[in-house]
């Protein structure tokens, strides 16, 4: 009988399936926005820390959730939290230049 092994998640991991999930009200991920800060693998935990386009925003709970669900949906993984922070204060230069490009053409 073989044993099947389940990957330890790795940061580059977190970030690729972070990609995934979209600001709703910018057609671009979070993580091209350059809303993801930190990620942070303890075991089986993951914990990320991120921002938002602004502190207003009335979608927080809605992506802190995508985030969370996302994250641990990946193999290995039992636990995920999602920490959002205002310092630094995120601003338009923390986008991927593909993001920029994004924006600008559906803007």
């Amino acid at each position: 009988m073989e044993e099947t092994i389940t990957p330890t998640p790795t940061k580059e991991m977190v970030y690729t399936a972070l990609k995934d999930v979209y600001d709703p009200e910018i057609p671009v991920s979070i993580v091209d926005l350059g809303l993801v800060y930190d990620v942070k693998i303890i075991d089986d935990w993951i914990g990320v820390k991120m921002t938002l386009t602004s502190p207003g925003c009335g979608l927080a709970n809605q992506i802190a959730d995508a985030v969370r669900r996302r994250v641990a949906s990946l193999p290995g993984v039992s636990d995920a939290d999602v920490r959002i922070v205002w310092q630094p204060e995120w601003n338009p230069s923390m986008m991927s230049d593909e993001a920029k490009a994004k924006v600008r053409f559906t803007g």
